[in-house]
């Protein structure tokens, strides 16, 4: 059995080259399900998590998401890459607090966002928070990759260009690998890998089909968040009504 530091000395190797898809899990039985179809990570979704739990994204609290770290943690062999939202706190201190206790759940990376969950945090803020996150990690264990995450389409106006910025500053600042979810345009992908390298880029897809041009560009790792978890509510969704539509009426 994998040790938590087996884990993510073998996270950070999958990052050194190459190329690998990380899935988004949202319990333990897709992880156990993406680790015996031979995936060589997972990440969670806090989407997928909240939705498990009779709630919508965002709407799951610290305390929670720990639980439910440690639970995919204890799933798999495999290293868990957390998505830990904006670190459940605005002021870079208390990001720091939190992602301590991230780390001790035994996940092999953080991710924190620059969004507070009404606003973009300004660049001197997120960076700080960024920086912070950094700190608690390396205090607790620098083996722990930070991933330093944009949150380009909260701001439907936001250009490119401002996401490369942020993710070159997050870079700079202590972060491991840098993701803006929804920059897809492959011109934009390719600027973002060359501004942060040699540091690797994560890009979600929803589109499987393009994955192999994202890693002819340079990109590292692609993720799917809460795609799964999505089409596994989709389907029991409609199996569900279904067999409500089967039911005979009540006499």
């Amino acid at each position: 059995m994998a040790t938590i530091a087996d884990k993510r000395a073998g996270f950070r190797r999958l990052h050194q080259d190459g190329f690998f898809i990380i899935p988004n899990a949202w319990d333990a039985g897709s992880a156990a399900r993406l680790t015996a179809l031979g995936f060589r990570a997972i990440a969670s979704t806090s989407a997928g998590a909240a939705w498990a739990a009779g709630k919508q994204d965002g709407e799951l609290g610290l305390e929670a998401v720990l639980d439910h770290l440690r639970l995919l943690v204890a799933a798999t062999d495999l290293p868990v890459n957390a998505d830990f939202e904006n670190g459940f706190a605005d002021a870079p201190e208390q990001v720091a607090a939190n992602v301590t206790r991230g780390v001790a759940t035994g996940v092999a990376a953080i991710s924190i966002e620059d969004w507070s969950g009404a606003t973009m945090y300004d660049l001197p803020h997120a960076v700080a928070r960024i920086a912070a996150a950094r700190a608690a990690i390396d205090a607790a264990d620098p083996a722990v990759m930070l991933i330093g995450r944009n949150e380009n389409f909260r701001v439907p106006d936001m250009a490119p260009a401002a996401s490369i910025a942020r993710a070159v500053a997050y870079a700079e600042a202590g972060a491991d690998c840098l993701f803006v979810p929804f920059l897809l345009d492959r011109g934009a992908v390719a600027e973002l890998v060359a501004a942060v390298a040699p540091k690797p880029v994560n890009v979600v897809v929803q589109d499987y089909a393009g994955i192999a041009d994202y890693a002819a560009l340079g990109v590292r790792r692609c993720s799917v968040g809460a795609g799964l978890a999505s089409a596994a509510w989709t389907a029991f969704d409609a199996a569900a009504r279904s067999l409500k539509a089967a039911e005979p009426p009540r006499a």
